[in-house]
């Protein structure tokens, strides 16, 4: 296994029946309930389906979504919002703050929190097909491609619909920016991290490995920051994986640095590079201990042992040993005080989201089937506010016990 990805839990949801005795006056808008009513239910099991593929997820999450579009949007594709937007009442809990649901009597809560567990659903299915042994050249571009596709999800749903919302997301739930924020820039830090996985393998130049990941372990601090001022709590265990990986990518940029300054014949400026990622590499190791020690949401492993984790660290020994050894037969140069400034910049293999819409509205949305939802025969009592304490059931997801480790790269 080449790779180790933390992941906190998917959100669960109270079932919706779509139920409208006596608005629902014709057999077009039944048909669109009975239709609301059964792909909501198939794609929610296809979150813990190990067998569910993106192919898979894309079809079952257009077919909900394009129906839930009516809801939303009017059918001339003008501004207006749909009559229907706030007649269904819905709850989802939150990645990281236990079981009691938020709820929203809106249409556009539901397409965001179902599309965030799309989202969450890809990095989980990167994170599977990771772990795998001996996994292909094709895997790894799935692996590559589904992070890219999530931090897409998250970006859209980011800055396109969650400002849509009449109610605003409370402070440390998923819908606030600073935790999506978070999100997007884990997915970008992990697929770059597929990347330089696939540099090293080919065996790419030192220079160009040290600057993706000085730029991975940006994203990763980057991400950290965005949940710096969260109740640790709830944040402490997504936080710890953020700084490990932090340094640990730091530790990779300063090992493939000194490898660039001593194929420079900077032999003691490399050794002074190598120093200072194993420094990097040993905060990291204590940063592994804490993860694994810390409460939270989120798997309880031990990266450590983790076979990605463990090569760095004989990479980091093996070549400063070597620029020492050089340095005492060949350069004999002094080794400075200063670890070197990392300004690196990578010109090749960043990575970007893949950018994201929702489908547009399903062809049986008709003028004729929005007439047979006739909103003046709702009963009375139907807006009563909805019990905020009601605990939501959370998701079983599937226990994924890591394989056996090789010593294969994702490439």
């Amino acid at each position: 296994m080449t790779h180790w990805f933390h992941r906190n839990p998917l959100k669960a949801t109270a079932p919706v029946s779509f139920n409208y005795y006596g608005v629902v006056t014709g057999p077009g808008a039944s048909k669109i309930c009975s239709d609301l009513r059964s792909s909501r239910a198939r794609l929610l099991e296809l979150f813990t389906d190990l067998s569910c593929n993106p192919e898979m997820m894309k079809n079952a999450a257009d077919s909900y979504f394009s129906l839930l579009q009516g809801f939303i949007n009017s059918l001339d594709e003008s501004t207006q919002e749909s009559k229907l937007r706030y007649i269904q009442n819905f709850k989802w809990t939150d990645t990281l703050q236990g079981q009691v649901p938020s709820a929203q009597q809106d249409a556009v809560f539901e397409l965001i929190s179902m599309g965030f567990n799309v989202a969450l659903w890809y990095t989980k299915y990167a994170s599977r097909l990771a772990g795998k042994e001996n996994i292909t050249e094709d895997e790894a571009k799935e692996v590559h491609r589904s992070l890219k596709i999530a931090a897409g999800i998250f970006k859209h749903l980011k800055e396109s619909h969650i400002p849509k919302l009449i109610t605003p997301a409370e402070k440390g739930r998923d819908l606030e920016a600073r935790l999506i924020e978070a999100y997007i820039i884990q997915c970008q830090a992990e697929a770059q991290e597929v990347t330089i996985a696939r540099a090293i393998e080919l065996k790419h130049a030192p220079g160009l490995i040290a600057a993706l990941a000085y730029e991975t372990a940006n994203f990763y601090q980057k991400a950290d920051h965005a949940l710096s001022s969260l109740e640790p709590a709830y944040s402490a265990k997504w936080r710890k994986y953020l700084h490990l990986k932090m340094c640990f990518y730091t530790a990779y940029a300063y090992c493939y640095h000194g490898q660039t300054l001593l194929a420079s014949d900077k032999c003691g400026e490399a050794i002074r590079s190598l120093q200072e990622a194993e420094k990097f590499y040993a905060k990291a190791e204590a940063l592994c201990k804490e993860y694994g020690e810390t409460k939270g949401p989120g798997p309880t492993v031990k990266p450590s042992g983790h076979l990605f984790f463990r090569k760095l660290g004989n990479l980091v020994k093996n070549t400063l040993e070597k620029c020492q050894r050089e340095n005492g037969f060949i350069y004999f140069q002094k080794v400075p005080t200063e670890a070197p400034q990392l300004e690196l910049k990578a010109n090749y293999g960043l990575v970007e989201p893949v950018p994201f819409e929702f489908p547009p509205p399903s062809v049986h949305w008709t003028p004729e089937t929005l007439a047979a939802f006739d909103l003046t025969k709702r009963p009375k009592d139907d807006s009563a506010k909805p019990k905020p304490e009601e605990v939501v059931k959370p998701v079983k997801e599937p226990d994924i016990k890591p394989q056996k480790d090789t010593g294969c790269y994702i490439s």
